[in-house]
């Protein structure tokens, strides 16, 4: 039999056709009784967590397969957005030069290359070039690759950098030395990948990875000139809700060891040149405590949340005496106003905080002669601070961007109040123009009476109306905040008619700290019901309909996808869910899975039956009913280490012996990538090209 979806599309008629001739891929059912506070669940396919059998493989490989074959009139048209996405790239690019310790940073793309090279030149910008690293060199055989961020030594002479080629953010170490191209005999396994130097140039801190569970909890000190066998270890975090990080301030005085969890933070420090002594604390940890610590001069300075402050205020306190009785505010707490960054110089310091979900940038004088806000336009857009290294300047740079504006960074001078462009990416080979695109913030109701934000942009000769594709974006987790961005990629949908929209749940901040209080924990429904809400308010505004809507999220937002399919499929004619974090109760429950114990304060510690039948009441894969779903595409990383490859292929296998609908279902595992997908700034496109195919496929887009 052959299902034919007909659209109408510039007055001819255009058939997407499938197959079903081709069967689906069926998973073996092998019932696996899994029990907690005296409930019993039959999970038929807790065997797709053994990632060497080879029937995981197998079933892998013909799920790959099934999509290949029943998208093959598309194979085509894929071919055709891949490359229409990758020459709006430019292709020969640089960034924006910075200057450090005596030295100009480049990184240079060349044509036709898939990864950076990192490049630096002394003293002036007309200097000779030296390569730092090629990644297109050092990719060479592997099917991943991804340089972690590169710490050069003080005296500039050596370079310590991580490289991950699993594609599982376990980075090993090397150091390369400078003055002769050599890599040193180090060779550390199963990093972070950030490091920071002493001052003797010598030593440096790291931080290791538990083996099972991937969690940052070791911090090392190494000595170059000595076998790695001997590094000492510094720091042991033995609470397993918590990681840790070790960084260098900007100041490169100071060494901060940080422990951090969901809801708590603890700093420890020490002179960058005394690498040996003892760490002191800053304030020991306090539950619900969160702070983060910056030097200058003679004082920390500290963003915090104490005493209630939960927009975050920024403290001052003597190094001598660090913990928080000692701490004095000097931008107090505000309730309307979240503070997201702050930036030291000179004689300034830089705010950067959001209200009524936009961003602003706020800069003080030290002698506080002045205050003032950077002047930006727009109805809905990102900016944020760009790489500021250097205390001695008065010029800040900074980016912006909005769903119709390319990301453009600016260089402000705080003395004269002005701003110059050093850089906007252009769309070659395009005939782009921002004026083309018309961009909104809506405001939508939810089942509870807030009032929901959404930001959407769509070509100014797109009618809006009940046959107008939308699709809907949306995160809602950790607190993290989806801004408006351009994206080049995104043209491919709004040139064809789309209109694209981001929906910023509750679950993010972008409406303070408390838009995130009510989107976790006991509140995660919050979440799911603003992202249905907000659907179903665009379609009763009449922008478009459920026949032409089309939802999307990853990670954490593939959460939001599963629940969405399972409450209320009807007002969705597909759904993209890429990396989904769907089997969210087996998940909790499984402590040797990484992120799982760091991640109590954000789902819910199932160990207590409250949040275990709470959270038990919205997973995604508990909760699969007997109904019609829409058409549904799932992607999955076969090495991720976030969202593991077996969450989204038992909730696929799953999907196929409940729904009741003859729509499509795919899963799509990349078995060389994890959860970022593949590397290359080219390899990332063909999966979006055949998601993209997805979407206007159904909607009879093909030309």
């Amino acid at each position: 039999m052959i299902i034919i979806f007909t659209f109408v599309s510039c007055n001819k008629k255009i058939a997407m056709k499938f197959d079903t001739s081709i069967k689906a891929p069926i998973a073996e059912k092998i019932p696996y009784q899994l029990k907690k506070h005296g409930d019993i669940r039959v999970d038929n396919y807790y065997w797709i967590k053994e990632k060497e059998n080879p029937e995981v493989i197998d079933y892998l490989e013909r799920e790959n397969d099934y999509y290949q074959r029943m998208t093959e009139s598309s194979k085509t048209f894929k071919e055709d957005l891949f490359i229409e996405m990758k020459k709006r790239i430019k292709e020969d690019d640089e960034s924006v030069p910075y200057f450090l310790n005596g030295f100009w940073y480049i990184t240079r793309y060349e044509k036709g290359k898939q990864y950076p090279i990192y490049i630096r030149k002394k003293d002036s910008l007309t200097a000779s070039e030296e390569i730092l690293f090629d990644c297109n060199r050092l990719a060479k055989g592997h099917d991943y690759f991804q340089l972690a961020s590169f710490n050069v030594s003080p005296d500039n002479t050596k370079v310590i950098y991580g490289i991950d080629t699993e594609s599982r953010r376990k980075y090993t170490l090397y150091v390369k030395d400078l003055q002769t191209n050599e890599i040193l005999d180090t060779k550390i396994k199963n990093t972070t990948g950030s490091t920071a130097w002493s001052s003797n140039n010598i030593s440096f801190f790291y931080v290791k990875k538990n083996e099972q569970t991937l969690r940052p909890e070791k911090v090392f000190l190494h000595d170059i000139s000595k076998p790695k066998d001997l590094d000492s270890l510094i720091y042991y975090e033995e609470d397993e809700t918590f990681s840790v990080n070790v960084n260098e301030s900007k100041s490169k005085e100071y060494i901060f060891l940080a422990s951090y969890s969901t809801l708590t933070s603890e700093y420890q420090f020490i002179k960058s040149s005394e690498p040996f002594s003892d760490f002191k604390l800053v304030q020991k940890r306090t539950r619900n405590l969160e702070y983060s610590v910056s030097h200058f001069k003679d004082k920390f300075y500290i963003i915090n949340n104490k005493d209630g402050a939960h927009n975050y205020k920024i403290s001052e306190t003597s190094i001598e005496n660090p913990s928080s009785e000692n701490w004095t505010d000097i931008l107090g707490h505000r309730d309307q106003v979240l503070l997201e960054d702050f930036e030291i110089f000179s004689d300034h310091w830089v705010v950067t905080e959001r209200e009524n979900g936009l961003t602003r940038i706020k800069v003080k004088r030290w002698d506080k002669t002045e205050e003032y806000f950077i002047p930006v336009s727009g109805k809905t857009y990102s900016i944020s601070g760009s790489l500021n290294p250097n205390f001695e300047t008065s010029n800040f740079r900074f980016s912006y961007t909005s769903l119709s504006t390319p990301t453009t960074i600016f260089e402000y001078d705080m003395n004269s109040k002005t701003k110059k462009i050093l850089k906007q990416r252009t769309v070659p080979n395009s005939k782009f123009k921002s004026d083309n695109y018309i961009e909104k913030r809506l405001w939508a109701d939810s089942r509870d009476g807030v009032k929901i934000p959404i930001s959407l942009v769509y070509h100014k000769n797109t009618e809006l109306d009940l046959n107008t594709p939308l699709l809907l974006y949306a995160y809602g987790s950790y607190g993290y905040t989806i801004d408006p961005y351009f994206s080049s990629n995104r043209l491919s949908l709004v040139d064809r008619g789309f209109i694209f929209a981001i929906v910023h749940i509750r679950g993010g901040q972008y409406l303070g700290r408390s838009w995130y209080d009510e989107g976790k924990l006991l509140n995660k429904k919050n979440t799911f019901n603003d992202f249905i809400d907000s659907t179903n308010f665009l379609i009763n505004s009449g922008i478009s309909s459920a026949r032409h809507m089309h939802a999307m999220g990853g990670s954490a937002g593939g959460l939001l996808m599963g629940v969405i399919l399972n409450e209320a499929p009807s007002l969705y004619k597909s759904v993209i869910a890429s990396v989904p974090f769907v089997d969210v109760i087996t998940t909790m429950l499984d402590e040797s899975i990484p992120l799982t114990t760091g991640e109590y304060d954000e789902w819910g510690n199932p160990n207590n039956e409250k949040y275990y039948n709470y959270i038990m009441s919205y997973s995604p894969y508990d909760n699969i009913k007997n109904q019609d779903y829409p058409n549904i595409m799932v992607t999955s990383g076969y090495h991720d280490s976030q969202v593991q490859y077996w969450e989204p292929t038992k909730w696929v296998a799953k999907l196929r012996g409940y729904k009741t609908d003859s729509n499509v279902l795919f899963l799509v595992t990349n078995m060389e990538a994890g959860h970022s997908g593949p590397s290359g700034r080219f390899n990332s496109l063909r999966e979006t090209a055949n998601e993209y195919a997805f979407i206007l496929q159904l909607e009879g887009k093909l030309d």
